[in-house]
């Protein structure tokens, strides 16, 4: 190559592929700018006496802008057997010219194209949360071997191998912290602004950032399986699922064409018989009728505002699996909710200890604090957790223990005999009187007792709850105000129920549910109600949100429990539920507004042509037009 040319070309092929990579997603628009351009020149040429330069321009302005959307229409009509709405714009613009009337012809190709660059905006707009996520999460990673730290590509790692993150790096994979302290920001995944301490044996997620101490990490998931994987392939999904509507319009549309085309070849013939036109006349109602008869804008009039209201909801951390879960929001009746993990937080807390008078309490406490220690229990977890922080203490080590199944443990420490376990484990005359029957008082609030004797004295009584969210009676508040119906599913007797019931705000409960009770209880409530939600976040609540009509997981739930929710919460934000239930309600009305608008459009033109006052170009407008405003009414949903 000559240095002339080399100085001519466009820089190097890689420059060349990434500029030709930047305008991609705005091929469609380019091109119907340019056959803009075209029709321009045509239309100033028309004027004079270069008549075949006008056909040339226009000719041009023809392909460059109608290919993209030619090319869809024949591949489809191909594959599907069945025509489309591409085809009969196709025929109406060929139509258009058939009868000289070029400039018209290529203005409805060219607002066609317009229209089709606008659906691709949506589209491309709708990915957008994608990109971003995606660009969150590193390629490399610091594996630590033997001889030191090596930089490796994510995808090299394997579960169990240990990662070195330094402040300021994202967290490259899912894992547990083994080494090191550190403060985490997860806004990408909880939304919490404020960071969160992070020390051994904590989790953390792919995409987060490590803000100051560096941190040892054992890879606990492929980066394939991560939590951020996981919202990708949720959004990815629920663009690629459509909604019953939509469905029935693409029924709708190959019909309609039919009908259209079979209406339009009678129209070139019977009202010269029938009403005395002329041929041309005759011909040139037919080709109008082809452009304004179109159910373009009634095709447009769903997919853009769906793709719209999942694309908000995955900003707000509200993941729809389909368009068909978040029309069916709007319907819905009734909420199920389970208790533990999801009006709950899943994890229990001390919220009482009774020591029997004589015993000094942090001594009780510190020695109850150290049998509990050797149960991996909820509930020991916590009495152990909760000693350590607010008494300071140090533990010791029983002389020995014995774990008894199903009521609890037993000890022997500096030669006393310890129990810790139910009442009935230690006693239940004697836990019913101490403390002149405190543990029947705390039962009633829904409190889980747990009592530790000495050589057959009872020496503490410790009161356990799991508390309720505290964003809970917020979002069941918002959720009654929409006039949804909250009920609780869960595996509580009746008592303790009743109490996190009411705190919680739910308008009814059902105790004493086993999963497959859940799903009972779910078929009877869509009996009474119709559509029913169910919200979840354990193995034991996948049976019943796969029976509800809509199943939502929590974002921090089991892995079954997100595969078979249809949308889940990321943010673990109950409130988010009244949020995406107003978002479907906002697309079902702008979806009727778009469909009443685009058959009313339609049909006024039709009528138009045929009473001989609407010509070609006013149709053009009016019926591409009105793709173009439905388009755009959907996009509305991008920022609501």
């Amino acid at each position: 190559m000559s240095s002339q040319s080399k100085a001519l070309s466009i820089g190097t092929p890689k420059e060349q592929h990434h500029f030709l990579e930047k305008i991609k997603p705005h091929a469609e628009l380019i091109a119907a700018l340019i056959s803009g351009v075209f029709i321009l020149l045509g239309w100033l040429f028309s004027k004079g006496d270069s008549e075949t330069l006008s056909v040339i321009f226009y000719l041009l302005a023809f392909v460059i802008g109608g290919f993209a959307k030619a090319k869809e229409g024949i591949e489809e009509t191909i594959e599907n057997k069945e025509l489309n709405v591409e085809m009969l714009m196709i025929f109406a613009a060929v139509g258009s010219a058939i009868i000289g009337y070029w400039t018209e012809g290529a203005i409805l190709i060219f607002i066609f194209a317009v229209s089709g660059a606008l659906e691709t905006y949506t589209m491309n707009k709708s990915q957008k949360e994608i990109s971003a996520l995606m660009e969150m999460q590193p390629e490399e990673a610091w594996l630590v071997t033997s001889s030191g730290e090596k930089k490796v590509h994510v995808s090299a790692l394997d579960i169990g191998d240990r990662i070195l993150i330094k402040p300021g790096e994202r967290v490259p994979t899912d894992g547990v912290i083994v080494k090191g302290t550190t403060s985490i920001d997860e806004a990408a995944i909880s939304g919490e602004a404020v960071p969160v301490t992070k020390e051994a044996n904590d989790e953390v997620f792919a995409g987060t950032v490590n803000i100051n101490g560096a941190v040892t990490v054992e890879m606990t998931k492929p980066s394939s399986e991560t939590l951020f994987q996981k919202i990708i392939d949720l959004v990815q999904s629920a663009q690629s699922e459509k909604s019953p509507s939509q469905l029935f319009i693409e029924r709708f549309e190959g019909t309609y064409v039919k009908v259209i085309l079979a209406v339009v070849f009678l129209m070139m013939f019977v009202p010269h018989f029938l009403l005395g036109w002329s041929w041309t006349e005759t011909f040139y109602r037919a080709m109008v009728l082809l452009v304004v008869a179109s159910p373009c804008a009634l095709v447009a009039s769903i997919m853009p505002a769906s793709l719209s209201a999942i694309s908000n909801g995955a900003r707000h951390g509200i993941l729809f699996k389909g368009g068909a879960h978040l029309e069916n929001l709007s319907n819905l009746k009734a909420i199920a909710f389970d208790k533990t993990g999801t009006l709950t937080k899943g994890k229990p807390v001390v919220t009482d200890t009774l020591v029997a008078e004589g015993y000094d309490e942090k001594e009780v406490m510190t020695v109850i604090a150290s049998i509990e220690n050797q149960s991996n229990h909820p509930l020991a977890q916590a009495i152990t957790g909760h000693v350590r922080r607010e008494l300071k203490a140090d533990l010791i080590q029983p002389d020995s223990l014995e774990d008894v199944s199903g009521w609890g443990v037993k000890a022997i420490v500096n030669g006393s005999e310890w129990k810790i376990g139910k009442a009935e484990f230690v006693g239940k005359e004697l836990a019913a009187a101490y403390k002149s029957g405190a543990y029947s008082e705390l039962a009633s609030h829904g409190k889980t007792t747990v009592f530790a004797s000495i050589d057959g004295q009872i020496a503490a009584l410790i009161a356990l709850k799991d508390i309720v969210r505290q964003e809970t009676a917020e979002a069941l508040q918002l959720l009654k105000q929409e006039g949804i119906e909250t009920i609780m599913l869960t595996g509580d007797n009746e008592k303790t129920a009743r109490a996190i019931a009411k705190e919680a705000g739910v308008t009814s409960f059902i105790a004493e549910c086993l999963p497959e009770t859940k799903v009972e209880e779910l078929k009877k409530l869509k009996n009474h109600f119709g559509t029913v939600a169910m919200v979840g976040d354990g193995i034991n609540d996948a049976p019943a949100l796969a029976t509800a009509n809509v199943g939502i997981a929590m974002g921090e739930g089991t892995d079954v429990a997100l595969e078979t929710a249809d949308v889940v919460l990321m943010k673990n934000d109950l409130t988010r539920i009244a949020e995406a239930i107003k978002l479907s309600k906002k697309m079902k009305r702008i979806v009727q507004q778009n469909v009443i608008f685009s058959i009313g459009v339609i049909m006024i033109l039709i009528a138009s042509n045929f009473l001989q006052v609407l010509d070609l170009p006013y149709g053009v407008i009016g019926h591409e037009g009105s793709t173009i405003l439905v388009i755009l009414n959907g996009l509305r949903l991008l920022r609501s």
